[in-house]
């Protein structure tokens, strides 16, 4: 049996994206051809109001999944599918932007946000596909206690127990929750495309220290030890698998070449970027 270990470490940094919202930025264009297939990964952490309820105004997706998940907070979201809806403390919010979407995050104020927001790329065989929104609740959210702590399954599947499933890419996405001294050892297929997010507290992987707020990408192998290095430990868990397609990327734009890029933006000019022209399968 092969211990996967870090291959390469990314910390955040504090910026500002929206209308002024303060996050980290962890992954980013920099970083696409090691996290493949995750582009983006911001994390909001604050007890101040004045970081974040400036939100996200109105602004176009293509090509890509948006996955944000708060484990304190709330989001509100609306787009051009008529969605209106409302995310609160432990929910997921997944939306494929497929073809097109137009959508705003209002941020209201709360007694701390903190959460993480990633971009799924898309297969070039689903760049166009049907755009969709949906909410995963708390109640609809298993958790499954360990001996060192719980795991929350946001999505996909754990030992037998299955989460919200996207129709493209698969993802497992665990929220798992490790007290002092705790580890959990997980079983990965050889080839799967997997990293960890700290986002509270520090960690050791095959006694490499990862501190919070790090993005680590594994090795390949078939087992993984996750182990706390402080009194608590909040890691994000992503399994899914790597593309190995080409990404053409231009701000919340997503595609496989710069014609394809120029494109959706020429539909964004011209009004034709929501594709009412498509068909898709039921």
């Amino acid at each position: 049996m092969t211990n996967r270990q870090v291959k390469s470490k990314v910390k955040g940094f504090r910026t500002k994206d929206g209308a002024g919202v303060s996050l980290v930025r962890v992954l980013s264009n920099q970083t696409v051809g090691e996290f493949d297939p995750i582009l983006m990964l911001d994390s909001f952490d604050s007890t101040n109001p004045d970081d974040y309820t400036a939100g996200f105004p109105l602004h176009p997706h293509r090509g890509i999944e948006t996955i944000s998940y708060l484990s304190r907070g709330k989001m509100v979201h609306k787009d051009t599918l008529g969605n209106e809806d409302s995310i609160t403390d432990g929910e997921v919010q997944w939306m494929n932007a497929g073809s097109g979407i137009l959508h705003e995050e209002k941020v209201p104020a709360a007694e701390r946000l903190l959460g993480v927001q990633l971009w799924l790329n898309l297969p070039k065989r689903d760049k166009f596909s049907k755009p969709y929104y949906h909410a995963i609740r708390a109640n609809d959210i298993e958790e499954i206690e360990i001996d060192s702590g719980k795991i929350r399954l946001l999505a996909g599947e754990f030992e037998g127990h299955k989460g919200f499933r996207g129709e493209h890419l698969p993802l497992d996405y665990y929220d798992i929750h490790l007290e002092k001294d705790g580890e959990i050892s997980l079983e990965t297929e050889e080839d799967d495309s997997l990293m960890v997010f700290t986002l509270l507290g520090n960690i050791t992987i095959e006694d490499e220290l990862i501190e919070e707020k790090t993005a680590a990408k594994l090795t390949n192998g078939d087992r993984v030890t996750i182990k706390n290095a402080g009194d608590f430990a909040q890691v994000l868990f992503i399994r899914t698998r790597a593309l190995n397609e080409p990404v053409a990327w231009a701000g919340p734009i997503v595609m496989n070449s710069e014609e394809e890029l120029e494109e959706a933006f020429k539909d964004l000019r011209e009004g034709r970027f929501i594709r009412d022209d498509l068909e898709f399968d039921n």
